[in-house]
């Protein structure tokens, strides 16, 4: 077996680990903006292609999404594997050419056959982003740049809706379009700013587990996308459930034999790492479905226009990139990841208790919504950056892929179950109590997120 390894050059030393964290927080924020952009399209989108039933019109989300979580963990491995840069600059283009594709789309299929695309691209440049702004910052420096590439990645989340509502004024091609030129200017600047990182040994990839993993996971996402549906076949859904956990196992069976393995299972099996994405799909399954409700809240409830929606929402976001920029990474350094993770988890979960204790019928954004938003806001702020950087303190540098793979899967996990959960609970119908049932279970799982984060204290004792 060969071992190679990709140095970093003196040059490299010198390199802009600014311009590093600018061009992988904007393909992250790319990246994840198009998970949450596309829903407030939808009547747009379902005008052009001639009145598409709901249940085809989903599949514009639902098939980014379910391609996009499969494909994280493999495309981690092969940057692990291949160089973090060169799988990053495909994913990068990948992504860009199924936007375009998008914004083209002249049929139902075409627009669904480009998300596919899009998503493909996504998974490629999502693992290695946060693999490369590890190597290129100093250890010292590590928890501010990985504060500020999550709280890019959670803001493009909360600035979906606002976002796509206006851009929808002008078409809902640029949804899509909208991605071109930003995508365009961080392919142009990455060979001079992103250095190679240290690759694995050499070998070819298990294929079959690999495949294993990408049809159990795929499979994972589609049953919980379509859990909520009431025309769904329970059968089905239960068959394709077992199909899940079936093919999951067998990459879990192989990656114990095979000498270049699917699953790095050292790095999975690592307990900050496996604590971490547990507290993580938590939160992100109470954070997907606070988006939802919050959108159901202030047009549905509260009767707000698309755009004062969309004005009522943008706090939030404003708040997590303060509280991630100015004080997250100070906070990880000062008192490790697992105190700040429980406290912003608590935090989050503070916000959803004023909401069930004040909001009301009548429209009161200034005392009953706004509070609760800040808090939230900086519970998101301080969770996610924290629970982002275990993979840079828990692994060797050669296992960033996978580690940074795991962590975007159990994201990607938590915002689907969450969108479901709350899908569930509003099914009787989009009243004042469905949605604070909705918070009291986005409670519940930010309060078990806290506990969980808290362990980490105990597994990661060093501040980084």
């Amino acid at each position: 077996m060969v071992t190679t390894l990709e140095t970093t050059t003196p040059e490299t030393t010198t390199r802009s680990t600014s311009a590093v964290v600018l061009v992988v927080s904007v393909a992250a924020f790319l990246a994840t903006l198009d998970l949450f952009i596309v829903n407030i399209a939808f009547p747009a989108i379902q005008t052009a292609f001639g009145n598409a039933d709901l249940g085809a019109m989903s599949w514009i989300l639902n098939a980014y999404t379910v391609v996009f979580a499969a494909f994280l963990s493999p495309a981690g491995r092969l940057g692990d594997r291949y160089g973090h840069r060169r799988i990053f600059l495909c994913g990068l283009a990948v992504f860009t050419v199924g936007s375009l594709a998008c914004g083209c789309s002249v049929s139902f299929a075409m627009l669904i056959a480009a998300r596919v695309v899009q998503a493909v691209g996504a998974a490629m440049l999502m693992p290695s982003s946060l693999a490369l702004l590890m190597a290129a910052v100093p250890a010292t420096r590590r928890a501010r740049a990985v504060s500020t590439w999550a709280a890019v990645g959670a803001m493009a989340a909360a600035l979906g809706p606002p976002v796509g509502g206006v851009l929808v004024t002008l078409s809902w091609r640029w949804i899509f379009l909208v991605n071109i030129p930003f995508a365009l200017l961080a392919l142009a600047i990455p060979p001079w700013v992103l250095a190679k990182t240290r690759t694995a040994a050499a070998g070819v990839p298990d294929l079959v587990g690999a495949l294993s993993l990408v049809i159990g996971v795929a499979a994972l996402v589609w049953a919980i996308v379509e859990l909520p549906n009431p025309a769904a076949n329970v059968a089905i859904v239960s068959a394709v459930a077992l199909l899940a956990v079936g093919a999951i196992g067998v990459t879990v069976w192989r990656s114990r034999r095979h000498h270049t393995p699917a699953i790095d299972l050292a790095a999975v099996s690592a307990m900050p790492m496996w604590a971490s994405s547990v507290a993580l799909l938590l939160f992100s399954a109470a954070f997907g479905a606070m988006l939802l409700g919050n959108v159901i809240l202030l047009v549905t409830i509260w009767h707000q226009t698309a755009a004062v929606a969309g004005l009522c929402l943008s706090p939030g976001p404003v708040v997590v990139v303060l509280v991630s920029l100015t004080v997250s990474g100070r906070l990880i350094n000062r008192y490790g990841v697992g105190a700040v993770a429980a406290a912003g988890a608590t935090l989050y979960a503070m916000g959803m208790v004023f909401w069930l204790c004040r909001i009301g019928y009548e429209p009161s954004y200034l005392a009953e919504y706004l509070p609760g938003q800040i808090l939230s806001g900086a519970g998101v702020g301080l969770v996610i950056p924290s629970l982002s950087s275990v993979t840079g303190k828990a692994l060797p540098s050669h296992q960033w892929g996978s580690g940074s793979a795991l962590v975007n899967t159990a994201r990607q996990l938590g915002t689907v179950l969450g969108t479901a959960m709350l899908t569930v609970v509003l099914q009787s119908g989009p009243t004042l109590t469905a949605i604070r049932h909705g918070w009291e279970l986005i409670t519940a799982a930010a309060a078990l997120s806290a506990v969980i984060a808290a362990t980490l204290a105990f597994a990661l004792r060093t501040p980084a």
